[in-house]
């Protein structure tokens, strides 16, 4: 019996990628199952995407963060670092905010995601500034969809403005930050609302372990 092929890629520019990604998890994810999340990770974005000519690096970063998450969630071996992941609606801008500071201010104690129930086609035009402005870094800021893997890999899950949607998971810490949405908001306002999560992040940090 023949083995079943693997399916064709969306865009022959992630055929890299996919190599990369599979050498990466060798011994652990086959390279059918690398390319088929791979896959599923560019159609995801590009549904939500308003251009889908830049997807391909998007695609793999996103791929990478699954494949750890899944890795997590199966008892591969890890770094044991605690795990946040903040939700919004649009994993544009509070979210994305949020995910940067803390990974700017955790100095490697922790491992952070962000993702959308609804993502939108690009981050808020004021974020990247007001995170450069502190330090943080913003440049591998882009809308993401939230998946399972993800959800099931996080130790905290902190939800912002995304209501009902936001994913409810047995055995996890919640946390609701009521934090003002920047979108459309003038750049003085989303530096209020940047302010007004490093402080919550201040108070999560002092509340994990120590290292």
């Amino acid at each position: 019996m023949s083995a079943t092929p693997t399916p064709a890629l969306p865009d022959e520019r992630l055929t890299t990628g996919a190599a990369r990604l599979a050498t990466r998890h060798a011994g652990r994810f086959s390279a059918e199952t690398v390319q088929g999340l791979l896959t599923d990770s560019y159609r995801r974005l590009a549904e939500s995407a308003s251009v889908t000519t830049h997807l391909v690096v998007p695609a793999e970063r996103f791929t990478a963060e699954r494949l750890d998450a899944l890795a997590h969630v199966q008892g591969a071996p890890g770094s044991g670092l605690v795990r946040v992941l903040f939700v919004c609606s649009h994993n544009a801008g509070r979210s994305q905010l949020a995910a940067a500071l803390l990974q700017y201010r955790a100095g490697g104690r922790v491992t952070v995601s962000s993702a959308g129930t609804h993502p939108g086609p690009g981050t808020e035009p004021h974020v990247a500034q007001v995170l450069t402005e502190v330090g943080a870094d913003a440049a591998d800021a882009s809308p993401k969809p939230l998946t399972d893997e993800v959800v099931q890999a996080a130790d905290i899950v902190i939800t912002m403005g995304c209501g009902d949607t936001c994913p409810v998971v047995p055995g996890r810490r919640y946390l609701d930050w009521p934090v003002a949405d920047p979108d459309g908001a003038p750049i003085a306002a989303v530096r209020a609302i940047r302010d007004d999560i490093a402080k919550r992040i201040t108070d999560l940090l002092a509340s994990l372990p120590s290292t």
